[in-house]
């Protein structure tokens, strides 16, 4: 009987959970190009609810906000998940978990501590505080990133290049910045997507006039169920994916010694 649940019943109920989980997607993808405005009944082949999506100009401007606030929360994370692992080194070892809990903790409960921080701080909601709470959630990727890849450092590099007489800071650009490339690129990569898809914290402090991609398709989604929809969740499914690829295949470069 365990015998013939390891090998049946096991891989069938994780062939169904996946069936599950990706039927979905593939009907979305079939009826973004059904010309029908109500209910899912296929009546013919067309691609006016892409050429929609691309003419409405509410989307080019929740998609920017979205690229704005991506873009500066990944410089912000690398850049504060740089220097917390270079100033510290070894020293953040002792309380390295506290960056886990950005990750850990629901996110829900962050997005409503930002927003009351910044209502008690009389900080107004939009962009700016988008691209705090982004970083903030950042930093609990960026940060265990960056610090496994420098704990592999062989610190005889860092000696050497000091006997060579590179000072501090051409020893930081010329050796530890491009031991920490890969680290760096998944980082980024992976603090982009979650950025990009990120619902709630935008939803809490985005304010009135700061609408993100998230916010926009939620929008549509009040509205009624429209096919634009449709074609907007195979478009950001297809960015996502495409990262996603990009950021695996750094990830095994790195792990294979390529860089």
């Amino acid at each position: 009987m365990v015998r013939r649940f390891k090998h049946i019943l096991l891989p069938g109920f994780v062939l169904a959970m996946y069936l599950f989980l990706y039927i979905p997607i593939a009907i979305m993808l079939i009826f973004s190009f059904n010309d029908s405005e109500i209910g899912y009944f296929w009546i013919s082949f067309t691609t006016k609810w892409y050429s929609q999506l691309f003419e409405a100009q509410e989307l080019w401007f929740a998609l920017k906000n979205s690229l704005i606030v991506a873009v500066a929360s990944v410089v912000l994370s690398l850049t504060f998940g740089l220097m917390v692992v270079y100033s510290l080194g070894k020293r953040l070892d002792k309380f390295f978990s506290i960056f886990y809990l950005s990750a850990m903790v629901p996110e829900i409960i962050i997005a409503v501590g930002l927003l009351a921080i910044f209502s008690w701080l009389v900080i107004p909601l939009g962009l700016s505080a988008l691209i705090v709470g982004h970083t903030l959630l950042g930093l609990g990727f960026v940060v265990p990133m960056i610090h496994a890849r420098y704990s592999e450092l062989d610190k005889s590099l860092l000696e050497a290049s000091a006997d060579l007489g590179a000072s501090t800071v051409q020893t930081f650009f010329k050796v530890i910045l491009p031991f920490l490339y890969p680290a760096l690129v998944s980082a980024a990569l992976l603090v982009f997507i979650i950025s990009l898809d990120d619902f709630l914290i935008a939803f809490f402090c985005a304010g009135p006039t700061s609408q993100t991609l998230s916010l926009y398709i939620f929008a549509l989604i009040r509205s009624g169920v429209s096919p634009v929809v449709n074609a907007l969740s195979m478009f950001m499914l297809g960015v996502s994916t495409l990262l996603v690829l990009i950021y695996s295949y750094v990830s095994k470069k790195s792990s294979g010694g390529m860089f």
